[in-house]
């Protein structure tokens, strides 16, 4: 029992690591990375996820997906474009695997129709105390 919550101590930790990258590089997804985090965090300790929920890395990027609100435009697109680009990698590399590039061909298509229909777009949060 040990074991499991170090490893998910240090997959949460990975994932914040990742999801901060992601939030300031432009072709890397914090969200998924975040999610991750806080799905381990909540597993291995009370203490880490109780803090991991606090940051604001964590409020700017999964809060309200967490919360059943949804996300907001930028992060929807900023997360189709590379998952995207990610398979079209995997699509041209598939040239002699006809079946790999189907399949590769149904799971992107169902993952735009979810981010596009099965997850509410909310509008961009207000930045508050600038003049």
């Amino acid at each position: 029992m040990r074991f499991k919550k170090i490893l998910y101590m240090v997959l949460g930790c990975i994932g914040v690591g990742l999801g901060a990258l992601g939030a300031v590089l432009p072709l890397l997804p914090a969200f998924p990375f975040l999610l991750l985090a806080a799905f381990c965090f909540a597993r291995s300790s009370e203490r880490l996820n109780l803090w991991f929920t606090g940051t604001k890395l964590y409020r700017n990027n999964l809060d309200s997906y967490v919360k059943g609100r949804g996300m907001t435009r930028k992060t929807k697109v900023k997360i189709m474009v590379t998952v995207t680009l990610m398979m079209s990698v995997g699509f041209i590399m598939m040239d002699q695997v006809p079946v790999g590039r189907v399949v590769l061909a149904c799971v992107w298509v169902f993952h735009i129709l979810y981010f596009m229909f099965g997850v509410k777009t909310i509008p961009k949060p207000e930045v508050s105390g600038q003049a």
